[in-house]
């Protein structure tokens, strides 16, 4: 079932690439099993893979819902309505109700439903904002950060957006350059330039190389020119679509609203080819040729795929700002709240907190004697230094429950060892194995491996340590190696504050002729190379026409890796299944964006031990 589930959806469209697949996975194509399996298999190709509850919204009807749509109920409960209390009593779970029509059946009956987005990043910035009331011991809100600060839009348009909201993935990275945002409205348009819509309609090389001078701004019309005269010509928002339908082909504003809904995100392409003869008539009917008519239904088709409207955009591009200009000015604090708001984004904790490391930003581990549940700031005495002190909640196998008592515990200062604050605080065996794993019990002259043979040996029967001896509390033990504490502290708490694992290799991969990834700069471009690095994420989006993004890190920063669908048929087992990925191809440079174009790829995973690390893959 594992090998199954590793096959790509869209391998099941192609017989070849089906059968490839099956092969790779050891299966044998003439067994009648397996090829039943297959028939099945294709028989549900275009059936809903599931039911894609939507995790807020709500309709409004005018009579009782029941009447005009079948409603059920979730499996899950709702506990949300219950306080405290009633949590410690019997009393009755909140069931919670759906309906059973989708979204697209509730428009055709125009049925009024809103949908309410959650977005991990408003947590993030609502919990800096208070960190920084805290810290600074004045009030200060969203509105009160500077606007236009030069110094942000520079670090955005470097790139080093790691962890600002929108504009931290790849393909966001590597726009950000050729761009260049200046100010507000620029981040508008480079929050809605990478999207499946602009590229699938061939907008995003005309807008960059009319912003860049390379290419003449013109307009077909004065019309049209004030349509697109803040985008350079280029339609790149929705709202832009409807209007050059309104102005050039004489649509109703009712029309362009039915054009609207046909080009929103994730809808079939059916409608819009319908649209095509009243567009394209329209538009011969009022002098424009049919070359130029053709190209606009070309960009609309690409806004079917998803496109952005220019409100949604700059609501965005308020919390890209908002979020850049805490990165910046505010490193300690937003590291913080990232953690504090996980999971989200492209970057997993141990990528967030190597980048804080990149820009000075000093974290300290989890301590049973120091660290709250969620991570926190430290300051100085004078306050003027801010130092991130990891919180509990990373820890793996510790339960709140847990950390609870060890805080309470530890604030009432009655105890007069390492032991006997364990015993008093009364954790579970569990956790106090999980606080040992993690090394977070610092007590002076100890590590991690005696405070796990520490608290293996409590025992909590009638009195503390009765049963233990002298010589057994005074066992010594040998230290762990620094690369069997990293092992340990990607196991318990999934990142390390050591050196980072491919520190330790690099002589190993050094004498195998791999360079590390900041050097890939000081090649030329064209140049064949070969580095290494920890996947940390992989991407194939619709848009790419089937080629595969990935990001890799090492010791010294992370390399942005481009797999041609062919390459990546070739090795598709090291492309998939490697923690530790080597990468041989020639360097892409192009307006200071770097890529490596991969050529041969290898699973170099076993010169990792025992570390296991996972990439977030994005489909």
């Amino acid at each position: 079932i594992n090998k199954l589930l590793k096959i790509p959806t869209h391998s099941w469209w192609n017989k070849d690439d089906e059968n490839d697949h099956l092969k790779n996975s050891g299966f044998n194509l003439e067994s009648p099993c397996t090829r039943n399996f297959i028939s099945i298999t294709r028989s549900l190709i275009g059936f809903p893979r599931h039911l894609s509850q939507h995790v807020g919204g709500f309709v409004i009807s005018q009579e009782p819902l029941s009447n005009l749509v079948p409603i059920e109920n979730t499996v899950v409960t709702d506990n949300s309505q219950l306080n405290r209390e009633h949590l410690m009593t019997d009393y009755p779970q909140v069931n919670r109700t759906i309906i059973q029509w989708d979204k697209n059946d509730l428009d055709e009956l125009n049925i009024l439903k809103i949908d309410i987005l959650s977005l991990g990043i408003l947590a993030v910035i609502s919990r800096s904002l208070a960190m920084i009331r805290k810290l600074e011991r004045l009030p200060f809100q969203l509105e009160d950060i500077p606007k236009d600060d030069p110094e942000v839009y520079k670090m955005i348009s470097k790139a080093d957006t790691v962890g600002v909201f929108q504009i931290e993935s790849r393909a966001q990275m590597s726009m950000l350059p050729r761009l260049k945002p200046k100010n507000f409205y620029d981040l508008i348009i480079q929050i809605a330039i990478v999207r499946p819509g602009p590229i699938q309609g061939g907008m995003v090389h005309p807008y960059l190389r009319r912003r860049q001078g390379k290419e003449n701004v013109t307009y077909p019309s004065p019309m049209i020119k004030k349509v697109l005269q803040r985008t350079l010509g280029v339609p790149i928002f929705q709202e832009q679509v409807m209007q050059i339908a309104i102005t050039a082909s004489g649509f109703s504003p009712g029309e362009a609203d039915q054009l609207r809904r046909s080009i929103s995100g994730w809808r079939s392409k059916g409608s819009l080819q319908k649209l095509k003869k009243r567009l394209t008539s329209g538009m011969s009917k009022r002098g424009y040729n049919k070359k130029f008519a053709e190209k606009v239904f070309n960009q609309i088709l690409g806004f079917g795929e998803y496109g952005f409207p220019e409100s949604h955009a700059a609501s965005f591009a308020l919390l890209v700002y908002s979020s850049a200009w805490l990165k910046h000015y505010y490193p300690e604090v937003f590291l913080v709240a990232l953690l504090n708001s996980q999971p989200m984004g492209f970057y997993a904790p141990a990528q967030l907190v190597q980048d804080a490391k990149k820009h000075q930003v000093n974290i300290k581990p989890a301590d049973a004697m120091i660290s709250d549940w969620d991570s926190s700031i430290e300051l100085t005495a004078d306050r003027k230094t801010k130092t991130v002190r990891l919180g509990l909640n990373l820890i793996k196998g510790l339960s709140k429950v847990g950390a609870i008592k060890l805080i309470a515990c530890r604030e009432k200062k009655q105890f007069s060892s390492k032991e006997e604050f364990l015993s008093l605080a009364q954790l579970s065996m569990k956790d106090m194995q999980s606080l040992a794993e993690a090394d977070a019990l610092s007590f002076p002259q100890s590590d991690r491996r005696s405070a796990i043979w520490m608290v293996t040996g409590i025992q909590k029967i009638n009195s503390i340590f009765k049963n233990l001896t002298e010589k057994e509390n005074n066992v010594e033990l040998k230290k762990l190696t620094e690369g069997e504490n990293i092992i340990a502290d990607y196991n318990s708490i999934g990142l390390t504050l050591r050196s980072h694992p491919l520190q330790l290799i690099r002589p190993q991969l050094t004498e195998m002729g791999i360079i590390c990834t900041n050097q890939i700069d000081y090649h030329i471009k064209c140049k064949t190379i070969c580095t290494s690095g920890i996947v940390i994420n992989r991407q194939k989006p619709a848009s790419g026409k089937g080629v595969l993004f990935m990001t890799i890190e090492d010791e010294t920063g992370f390399a942005n890796v481009i797999v041609w669908p062919k390459v990546a048929k070739k090795y598709r087992n090291p492309l998939l299944l490697s923690s530790l990925i080597t990468i041989t191809g020639y360097v892409q440079k192009q307006d200071g964006v770097i890529n490596l174009i991969a050529s041969r790829i290898e699973d170099h995973s076993e010169l990792l031990g025992f570390l296991k690390t996972r990439s977030r893959d994005f489909h």
